[in-house]
């Protein structure tokens, strides 16, 4: 006969022990703070250990409650892909994290293919500055920007595309432009990088000196927006901005570009048992393979 705790405890402990927190654990189960509480509490005194202990941050496992953890997770995620082995088709729901760029620009627009293939497979998405940690399930799948030289353990690369100037098509009149051209127009510029510097470089035919120097930096979201508008030229990776080219909405001003990095897809451990995020990472990868090491 085994000797197994309440499922409802062990479900309880189980989220409150991923997440570092009951809160988090009561909303993903749908129950009250207090619920989650009871049934961790229950839980010890069954097995007569700590399994949480307080802590400056909050709420941390104790070392019994991170053994217990490491052998209760992986049986739960065996049990959830059995289960979902049984259904001929995917089906749940899977949120993903992206950097708010890649969400609005490349991600969204294509989400209504996705939904054609896995009708049942609710994608949560959430744009931000600051990206969900994977490890600690704040979401299944996490895409970030990853500079050069940048480590990201555990990671697969979805696109290397260049970047290239582009502009709107009335700003431009479509002429073609030479390097010192582009000096006549705005040159839109994102608050962290600065790509423009290390383009005029590569391009020649301008001193470093005459490269305008812009206090003014916005969001790279947002930059991409004034660009569209025709408020200056935005230098972009070529895969961002594939939609808005193909609508006549933005045209590449240059063929001078460089690779400054690339756009990676974590996930923690055990997330890829569940057969809803499996389908929408390979769906992820397929549509994003013509980007790496592409131009």
């Amino acid at each position: 006969m085994r000797n197994l705790p309440p499922l409802n405890a062990l479900r309880a402990f189980e989220a409150a022990g991923r997440h570092q927190s009951f809160s988090r654990a009561a909303e993903e189960l749908g129950v009250s703070h207090s619920s989650i509480s009871r049934h961790v509490r229950g839980l010890e005194d069954r097995l007569g250990v700590q399994l949480f202990r307080e802590a400056s941050r909050g709420l941390v496992l104790s070392q019994d409650g991170a053994a217990f953890l490491a052998q209760v997770s992986p049986a739960f995620d065996a049990i959830s892909h059995a289960t979902e082995g049984l259904a001929e088709t995917p089906q749940g729901t899977v949120t993903v994290n992206a950097e708010t760029l890649f969400a609005t620009k490349w991600l969204v627009p294509r989400l209504g293919a996705f939904r054609a293939l896995h009708p049942d497979v609710d994608i949560r998405l959430e744009a931000s500055r600051r990206l969900a940690d994977v490890a600690r399930y704040e979401a299944d799948l996490a895409i970030r920007f990853v500079s050069p030289g940048g480590w990201c353990p555990g990671s697969e690369l979805l696109s290397d595309a260049p970047l290239h100037p582009y502009a709107a098509p009335d700003l431009t009149k479509g002429t073609t432009l030479v390097p010192r051209d582009l000096l006549s127009y705005p040159l839109l510029r994102d608050r962290t990088t600065g790509t423009w510097d290390l383009w005029f470089s590569l391009a020649g035919g301008v001193a470093p000196d005459e490269v305008p120097q812009s206090s003014w930096r916005m969001s790279s979201h947002l930059e991409a927006e004034a660009a569209i508008c025709g408020q200056g030229i935005l230098l972009i990776s070529d895969e961002v901005v594939a939609g808005e080219v193909a609508a006549g909405r933005l045209e590449r001003v240059s063929d001078v570009g460089f690779r400054e990095g690339g756009y990676h897809l974590l996930h923690g451990d055990g997330v890829l048992r569940r057969k809803p995020v499996r389908v929408f990472r390979e769906w992820l990868l397929a549509e994003t393979a013509i980007w790496r090491h592409a131009g």
